[in-house]
């Protein structure tokens, strides 16, 4: 299994802005070139327009709310960013840069790791042969509980 931060540096390395803005056929503006900033230098890969909104406010900068949607869904529609939606129905944001990679998701403290395992993706591989389909996309995201007694994600419980 490939760890976590190997995933992340190949999907920092390089610009993630104004080039990308351009390709994808977007003018580079104040507003987008912020928030791509703030998805490629994040520590949390996987962020909310009102996550990515609250950073803006933090960093004093006037980007409204509706901007960031607006923004997120140009993005998503550009290739640029995934939209997930995890256990809770919240929509999250990540770069698309990088490789493939699948999702495992803490279901009491929300937290969520990227992983990559070869082993799922040539099962994955050969059952779509064996039904008869070509794979053109595929995501995975497995639901689950974390053991680890000092998860640094938990939620203190409200007793």
């Amino acid at each position: 299994m490939e760890h976590n931060g190997a995933i992340l540096a190949q999907r920092t390395s390089g610009d993630v802005q104004g080039n990308d803005l351009r390709k994808a056929g977007l003018k580079v503006t104040t507003p987008r070139v912020k928030i791509l900033e703030i998805l490629e230098n994040d520590a949390d890969r996987h962020l909310s327009a009102e996550d990515i909104y609250r950073k803006l406010v933090d960093l004093r900068e006037d980007i409204g709310l509706a901007t960031v949607y607006r923004v997120l869904t140009q993005f998503e529609a550009a290739g640029l960013v995934t939209r997930h939606h995890f256990a809770d129905g919240m929509a999250v944001f990540e770069l698309s840069a990088g490789p493939h990679h699948d999702h495992i998701l803490c279901m009491d403290c929300g937290n969520v790791e990227e992983f990559v395992e070869p082993q799922i993706e040539e099962r994955q591989r050969a059952v779509a042969e064996r039904l008869g389909f070509e794979i053109s996309d595929h995501a995975l995201v497995i639901y689950g509980h974390c053991r680890r007694a000092n998860c640094p994600h938990r939620k203190p419980s409200s007793a």
